[in-house]
C-alpha cells in the first residue's frame, strides 16, 4: 500500500511541478506581453523547427543502430526497424513515468525479437553510461565556453568578499573530501549503493572499450548527441531576436533545458521556464524566451507523441509471423 502511494506521488508531483510552473511563468505576463508572445509564435519561421524535428528522428534513429554494436556480441541480430520502434516507445513511455522508458524498451525487443529482458536491459544500462559521460563533457564545455557569464553570475549573487569567496572554496573542497572518502570506506547503505554504482559505472564504460566496432559505437554516440545541441541550435534562427546567439550559448541553453527533465514529467512546464530564464542571460526579452521554450518544448513532445504512438500501430503490423 505505502509503495503504491509512492509511485503515484513519484508521477502525480512532478506533473503538478509544472503544471505551476506553466501557470507561475504565464501570470506575471501582462496582456500587453501575452499578445507579444502570440505575435512571436505566430510570426516564427517554422521551417527551422521542422529542420530540428528531423534531426532529432536521426538522433532517434541513430541510437537504435547503435543498440546493434551492444547486442551482437551476445549472438542477437534484432530488425533495425523492431530496434527503431522499441526506442520511440521508450521515450514516449518517460513521458508519463520518468525511467521507466528503459524497462519498457528491453520487454518491447523481448516481445518481438526473443531476446531475454536482463540482457537487453544491460546493454541500455552500458548505452547510458557512455551518454553520461559524453553529457558531463558537454556540461565541461559549455562552462568552460561560457565562463565569463557564469562567473559574473556567481559574483552577482556572491559579494566580491575575498575571505568569503576562499571561506567558501574551502569548505566546499573539504566536503569533497569527505564526500569521496565515505564513498570508498563508509558501510553506510547509502554510500555502498554509490560506491557501487562507481564500480558499475567504471566497468561498464571499459566495456565500450572491448567491444568489436567500438568506434563505430562511440561515433554514433557523440552523433546522438550532437543532434540533441543542433535541433536546440537551428531553432534559434526561427526568432529574429535570437538568430544571434551563438553556438557556445546554446550549450548553456541545452545543459539547462536538459535539467529541466529530471524535475517534471517531459520537461512540462519546466523547460520552458528555464529556457526562458536562461536566455535572460543573454538579454533576450521574457516574452521571447517565453515563445522560443514553448514552441522548442511542443516540438520536440509531439515527436516523442507521434513517433512513439505510431511505434505501437507498426510493431504488430510488421512482426505478422512473430
Amino acid at each position: 500500500m505505502k509503495g503504491n502511494i509512492q509511485k503515484k506521488l513519484k508521477t502525480i508531483l512532478p506533473v503538478g511541478l509544472g503544471i505551476f510552473l506553466i501557470w507561475h511563468s504565464l501570470s506575471k505576463f501582462t496582456e500587453a506581453e501575452i499578445s507579444e508572445i502570440k505575435f512571436a509564435l505566430t510570426n516564427a519561421n517554422y521551417w527551422w523547427i521542422v529542420l530540428s524535428v528531423f534531426l532529432g528522428i536521426l538522433s532517434h534513429a541513430s541510437r537504435a543502430y547503435r543498440w546493434k554494436f551492444t547486442l551482437d556480441p551476445m549472438g542477437y541480430q534484432p530488425k533495425f526497424y523492431n530496434q527503431f520502434f522499441a526506442v520511440a516507445i521508450s521515450y514516449l513511455v518517460n513521458l508519463g513515468i520518468p525511467r521507466a522508458g528503459e524497462f519498457a524498451r528491453a520487454t518491447t525487443i523481448n516481445q518481438y525479437e526473443n531476446i531475454p529482458f536482463e540482457k537487453a536491459f544491460g546493454t541500455i544500462v552500458a548505452e547510458r553510461l557512455a551518454d553520461m559521460a559524453v553529457y558531463l563533457l558537454i556540461i565541461f564545455l559549455a562552462f568552460l565556453a561560457q565562463y565569463d557569464i557564469i562567473y559574473n553570475l556567481i559574483l552577482s549573487k556572491i559579494p566580491p568578499n575575498p575571505l568569503l569567496i576562499g571561506g567558501i572554496v574551502l569548505c566546499f573542497s573539504v566536503l569533497c573530501f569527505v564526500f569521496l572518502k565515505a564513498i570508498k570506506n563508509s558501510k553506510n547503505v547509502f554510500f555502498v549503493k554509490l560506491r557501487s554504482f562507481s564500480i558499475g559505472l567504471k566497468e561498464g564504460l571499459l566495456t565500450i572499450y572491448t567491444m568489436k566496432k567500438k568506434w563505430a559505437f562511440i561515433a554514433h554516440t557523440l552523433f546522438i548527441w550532437l543532434a540533441y545541441v543542433l535541433m536546440l541550435y537551428v531553432v534559434i534562427f526561427a526568432f529574429p531576436e535570437t538568430k544571434d546567439l551563438g553556438f557556445n550559448a546554446i550549450l548553456i541553453c541545452f545543459v539547462a533545458g536538459t535539467f529541466s527533465y529530471a524535475t517534471t514529467n517531459g520537461g512540462i512546464g519546466s523547460y520552458p521556464y528555464i529556457m526562458q530564464k536562461t536566455l535572460l542571460l543573454y538579454a533576450i526579452p521574457e516574452t521571447i524566451g517565453a515563445g522560443f521554450g514553448w514552441i522548442m518544448w511542443s516540438a520536440q513532445t509531439l515527436l516523442v507523441i507521434l513517433l512513439g504512438g505510431l511505434s505501437f500501430i507498426l510493431l504488430p503490423i510488421f512482426n505478422k509471423s512473430r
